[in-house]
This record gives C-alpha cells, structure tokens and sequence, in this order.
C-alpha cells in the first residue's frame, strides 16, 4: 500500500491531491462522546496521527473550551500549546463561531480580537469561521482578526434546507465572505442534510463564482455523506472532512480510510499513510469503552433527521437533556416540535447556538404542554435580533408573543457592546489568574471557568474529582446494575438488589459534599443502593476514613460511621424548603416548570427579581431555573405577595418543585 513520502507511481503525478481534514479530536468526539476526550488521549496518538499526511487536524474549538472547563478540569489553551509541541508536520484548525467565538452569546470587537491573537499565538494555523444565521456582520470582526493576526480565514455557509436557503441564496452568503478577504470556503452541513445533486449543484455554483478553495464538511447522520463527498469533489470541492473509521459514521463524519480508497480509484489522490491510520482507528477503537456517555450505541442512520435537522454535535445531548427532564418518551414530539419551532423563528440553520435556541424551545412547549408559555431569554435575544438577522422574516403575531411591545434591532448586534477587557475580571480573585488566556476564558464562560480556576488552585492530592469522572462512575453504576438484574439469581434465598435509582440532581449533590466537608479532602462519592459511600481524609494526612451516609434522595438523611475512626459529620446537599403551612386558600406556591438549576437573579451580584413582602404583579419575572444550556425566566402566575424563597441560589430542582411561596391578591 501506499506511504506517505514514497516515490510517486508515474500515474500519481497525474492526480490532482485531495486534501482530507481530520475531525477526531474535536467535531468526532463532540459528535459520539459528548466532547468527553481528554488532552492525554490525544497526547497518546498525536504523533501518528501528525504522520498520516492529514492537510489539517481539527482539535479546538465548538463544544471543546467549553467542556475543558466545566467537565474535564482541563486549560483549553494548554491542550492546545501541548498539541501543537507534538504535530510538527500537520497544521491545526479551530471551528469558531464568528462573534460568539467559543460562547453562546456575541462578545465585543475587542475580546474577539483578543482571543483570536493568542489562539494564533498557541497554535492555530486555520480557523473556521461560521455565524449560525449566515449573517455576514457576525463574521466581520473574527475574520479581520484572523487575517491581522496570520491565521488562514475559512468562511463557512451552514447548510440548511428551507424554502429561503436556495442556491443562489447561499452564493449570495459566499460573495459577501469573500468581500471580507476569506482564504476558503467550507459549506457546514452539520446534520447531515445534504444531498449528492445539491452537493453538485452548490459547489459547481459557488466554483462558478468564486475564485476560493472550497471544503465539504458533512456528518454522517442521514447516510449520505459518502456519495455527497463525492459528488462535491467531482464538482470543485478540493477537500474534505473526515474521521478515523472507529470514530466515524453516525452523528460524525464518514471515515476516512473509505474516503481515501474512493478517491484513489478517481484521479484525486489524498496520499495518506494508511499503516497510520490503522494505528489510530485500533487506538480510538480500544479508548471508546472508557469515553463515551452510554453504552447504549448510537443508530447508525438517522433518515428522521432529514425532518428535524438537528446537527450531531447536538442530537446525543438533546437525548439527555430530555432524560433529565425524565421526557425521553417525548423525544418523538419534540422533534416534530423544533420543525414548527424553526419555522415560527425564520427558518434559522441548526447550529450553535441556533440549535439550542430552537430544540430547548421545542422542549419546553411539549413538557409544559403549552406552546410558548416558558420562553428563555436567549430565544427573546433571538428574536430581538441579537444573534443576528434570521434568515426569513419573523412573523409580527410571533414577535408580539415574545417579545410583547418591544421591538426587534436592525444593526449589527456587536456594535451595542462596549469593550469588555479592560473591567473583566474586577469580580475575580487576582490568585486565580495565572494567564492572560485565563481572562479571555472567564469573558468567555464565566462561571465554568471560574469553577475550573477554583479547581486548579488546589494542591492536586485535595483536588475533587472531576464532573466527567463521577459520570462514568454513574455509568459503570448503571451498567453493573443492569447486568446484576439480567444474571440468574445465586440461590432460592437470594434477596433481590435494591434498584439503583441515582438522583438526576447527583453531580449537584456531589460538589454540595466537596465544599461542606470543612478541612477535609473529598476522595471519592459514589452513589450506590440508595446510599453515597464517601471515602475522605484529612488534608495532608495519609490515613483514610470512610462512612455511608443515607442519600436524602432515597430517604429520610441519617449519617452513620463505618469505621469508628470516622466521626466526621456530613453535611446533608442543600433541601428545598417546605411550603409554610397554608393558612387560606389563597396561598400557592410557583412551582418549577422543569429540572435545573435555581437562581433568584438574572446574572452574579444582580439583585433578586423578588424578596419577601414583594407584591408582583401577572407576568412579572420572580426567578430563573437554568436547563439545557439556557436560561428560563419564571414569571408569577397572577397577581401576588411573595412569603417566602423556598430554594437557594444554585440549587438543582426536580420539576414541580415548590420554588416560591405566595398569597394571591385580588
């Protein structure tokens, strides 16, 4: 077979080079595994997959800052300086969601710039530059950035289908791009949606008119990516994405070694070093058991995804997010919800954060059983047009709806922020930053950053564990159960194993324990037969206690010592408090519309929407419950006084959980 650096066969010198972009350490993972891949299992590879012969390595960027922080207590930037020591020969490329960049909402001019600089600085050659609406004002700023600071700017059309998204729509989209200075163009078909003629069509249409290099970027969820790969390439596209074939497939991309075999019986030729690739694919393959979120697998084809749209960076996450908000039987509604959803907000493609917007709307309306009575604030962003333009116009009967008498923005969403760096992190303690990147993370995501800061400041034997390994303890929990449950009883005698019902509130319950056990280092929790068995020790000690403490989940808290050595009290996760004692019929309490998180404010060191005694009127705003990535403002029911707070802030909720108690006015 043929390596990579051999000699070429006289008919090789007359192939044109395919350039194939490797996805598996960023869009592959975030795809299949919930963007669960560590630093140190890329770490372990990198150096063959540096040698396959990829044109670019895909390896930062979407989902994966994000999850660094919050679930795998890793630097973003350091996995990217550790990488980019290790790939010598392959150039790395981030996605970046234009005026987002890693986010979920617009930053200023000035952080953008920022962050594109010392992503530049730490490694990244190519950057892929996409808005979720198309809307070419959201790219002006990370593209004027990226080429100021020596970066490659690739433009991005997201591919949808719908009646505005025409051929000529999205040539449109390109010739604005290409005004800005992009290097390339990639078309982002991040469901899986397009076909092999469309493919045909747009890229012939975009070669046409354009004078860019263009890339293909398709998931494999609906099953034809491979024949649109081929179509496209045949039709102009001069590269591709791919992923490793035991990463590939599903809600990731086609694989790669397929790939290069089609297209070596074509007068394209990728030339890759398929020895190496065989290493990686056994690599993943072996790692998979250990990373992925379930072992239930994933469908192999999705044709239902043809009808909803939804993008496979977001498909497994929406599964469990429904899971939480124990809906999963409503997943078949909830997919025929976001096609209505979409088309009420102007047809917008289903990206981040576009897709979370609409498929979190669509949840809500089927789980309240009322459409649009829990609206987030980010869908009310979005219609306000702080995201950016939606593709078609928004009706004015649905604007109306959610946003009342306010009406929609016209400029470029951006230019209402003033600079952000120069206050950024007066709210921070100055210990806990240790980088210049530290300060754009926080801009970034605030909170998740801020945990990971805490985190980090610890000496690594007092470090918790992380978020992403007490989910796969939950995991391998839920497995052992299962397989308990299907294997024959030992004998006549045998009591039945009480069900391990783990509280969807676990994680919760899990930080409340690290911060109450004061002085003491948090070893281990793991949540088993309706108990939390806890090892701890004290800080420096060698010695280790451990003690079960009933769950208060399971039943009424009573903390008993295993050991007689361990007489440390632990104090019970915070409760919601019990309703005050009805008096008249005219006290009630506003319940919680789903599970999440409680909050009493809009946002850190903000007043509360409401204290005690406050009287509120209909519709007011009372408090938040974050779900889903989003925040869902609580508004009063009627006209009321409110008696008491009855959850603190930070506080996860089961849904119809008593948040607030109050006595209705006339």
């Amino acid at each position: 077979m043929t390596k990579k650096n051999q000699n070429p066969t006289e008919d090789q010198l007359h192939k044109i080079p395919l350039r194939i972009t490797d996805t598996t350490l960023r869009d592959a993972h975030q795809s299949l595994w919930a963007t669960r891949m560590r630093t140190d299992d890329m770490l372990q590879i990198i150096d063959t997959i540096d040698n396959v012969g990829f044109y670019s390595l895909e390896c930062w960027g979407g989902a994966t800052f994000d999850v660094c922080l919050r679930f795998l207590r890793e630097n973003p930037w350091e996995r990217l300086r550790m990488i980019k020591a290790r790939a010598k020969n392959t150039p790395l490329q981030m996605l970046l969601r234009g005026q987002n960049l890693v986010g979920y909402r617009n930053y200023a001019d000035d952080v953008v710039d920022r962050f594109v600089a010392l992503a530049c600085e730490n490694g990244i050659d190519i950057f892929r530059v996409f808005d979720a609406l198309n809307d070419t004002r959201n790219l002006q700023a990370a593209i004027k950035a990226v080429k100021k600071h020596g970066g490659h700017a690739q433009g991005t059309l997201c591919y949808t289908i719908s009646p505005v998204h025409t051929v000529e729509k999205f040539v449109q989209y390109a010739k604005e791009q290409a005004d800005l200075g992009i290097d390339s163009l990639c078309i982002k078909d991040m469901a899986g949606i397009l076909s092999p003629i469309s493919a045909e069509r747009l890229v012939g249409a975009l070669v046409k008119e354009l004078n860019i290099p263009i890339q293909i970027h398709c998931h494999a969820s609906s099953g034809m990516a491979i024949a649109t790969y081929v179509e496209g390439v045949r039709a102009g596209a001069g590269a591709i994405d791919c992923a490793i074939s035991s990463m590939a497939g599903s809600s990731s991309q086609p694989p790669v070694e397929t790939m290069a075999a089609i297209f070596a019986e074509t007068n394209y030729s990728a030339g890759l070093d398929m020895d190496a690739l065989e290493k990686v694919s056994k690599y993943f393959d072996e790692l998979a058991p250990k990373r992925r979120q379930s072992s239930t697998p994933m469908p192999a084809i999705d044709p239902g995804i043809l009808l909803h749209q939804i993008p496979g960076g977001m498909i497994s996450n929406f599964r469990s997010q429904l899971e939480m908000q124990k809906s999963l039987d409503k997943l078949p509604e909830v997919l025929k919800e976001v096609s209505r959803v979409r088309e009420d907000l102007g047809f917008p493609p289903l990206v981040t954060p576009t897709s979370q917007i609409v498929g979190t709307q669509a949840v809500m309306n089927i789980i309240s059983g009322e459409r649009y009575k829990i609206i987030p604030n980010e869908v009310k962003d979005y219609v306000r047009g702080l995201y950016g333009r939606s593709p078609a116009a928004i009706s004015d009967e649905m604007i109306k709806k959610i946003l009342g008498d306010e009406k929609p923005i016209t400029h470029r969403p951006a230019d209402r922020l003033s600079p952000m760096l120069p206050k950024s992190t007066d709210a921070v303690d100055p210990k806990l930053i240790e980088h210049e990147e530290d300060i754009i993370s926080y801009i970034l995501l605030p909170e998740p950053a801020l945990e990971y800061f805490k985190w980090r400041a610890l000496a690594p034997d007092q470090r918790p564990e992380t978020p992403a390994d007490l989910e796969l303890k939950k995991l391998k929990l839920t497995d052992k159960k299962e397989s308990t449950a299907a294997a024959p009883a030992a004998s006549a005698q045998a009591t039945p194993a009480a069900p391990l019902n783990l509280p969807p509130n676990f994680q919760g319950i899990a930080n409340e324990m690290s911060e109450k056990i004061g002085g003491l280092v948090l070893e281990e929790l793991v949540f088993s037969r309706g108990e939390f068995k806890v090892s701890i020790k004290a800080s420096g000690a060698s010695a280790v206690s451990s003690f079960a403490a009933t769950s208060p989940v399971a039943s009424p808290a009573t903390a008993s010592a295993a050991p007689a050595q361990a007489s440390v009290p632990v104090a019970e996760p915070k409760k919601a408090e019990k309703a005050p004692e009805v008096k008249s019929a005219n006290q009630k309490t506003i319940n919680s519309p789903l599970v999440g998180t409680f909050y009493s404010s809009p946002g850190p060191g903000k007043p509360a929407f409401v204290k005690e005694g406050d009287i509120v009127e209909k519709g007011a705003k009372v408090c938040i419950v974050e779900a889903m990535k989003l925040f869902n403002e609580i508004s009063a029911p009627v006209k009321c006084r409110v008696i008491k707070l009855m959850a603190e802030d930070g506080m996860v909720v089961e849904k119809d959980q008593p948040l607030i108690a109050i006595e209705v006015l006339a």
